[in-house]
């Protein structure tokens, strides 16, 4: 059974020479260890040392030392634009404080699709459309992963004192 255990950054490989390719959502791409198969076909076992967000473009390096490259499914987003930056960076921080993974795009933002958090963006003054493209959110000053850590238990990174 080929095994990975190793990872090459985005820009850090050269993905032309992929010898297959793993299309993966957002919560797919936040892994430990599992069974994958490429489109190609190529099965190996992703067996890392602790749970690690994938982005797209990573390269997962087999222990016959090819790599697969990681490509982000495209998923169901709300994008979120605003009158203005003043507008936006308000929106932003709304959603910050509700601990939901945001994807920063300059003049826009993008967030998994839900309707009760577009109510909010457009009373908020914002404008939301449906899209579909891959998820990649900021990872944050703690990357945590949804806020979770890996047994499922809510962590709040928050320093006090």
């Amino acid at each position: 059974m080929l095994t990975c255990n190793e990872i090459r950054p985005a820009g850090a490989w050269d993905d032309s020479r992929a010898a297959d390719a793993v299309v993966l959502d957002f919560d797919g791409r936040h892994r430990r260890r599992l069974m994958m198969t490429g489109q190609k076909g190529l099965a190996f076992l992703l067996d890392l040392p602790k749970a690690t967000a994938l982005r797209d473009g990573d390269g997962l390096v087999l222990q016959d030392g090819r790599t697969v490259r990681v490509k982000a499914a495209a998923e169901p987003l709300a994008e979120i634009t605003a009158p203005d930056l003043r507008a936006l960076v308000r929106i932003a921080w709304h959603l910050g404080n509700r601990h939901l993974p945001t994807q920063l795009l300059g003049d826009r933002l993008r967030i998994r699709d839900d309707h009760v958090i577009r109510d909010m963006v457009e009373g908020l003054g914002g404008t939301t459309r449906a899209v579909e493209a891959p998820f990649d959110p900021e990872g944050g000053a703690f990357a945590l992963h949804h806020g979770h850590n890996q047994d499922g238990q809510h962590e709040h990174p928050h320093r006090h004192g």
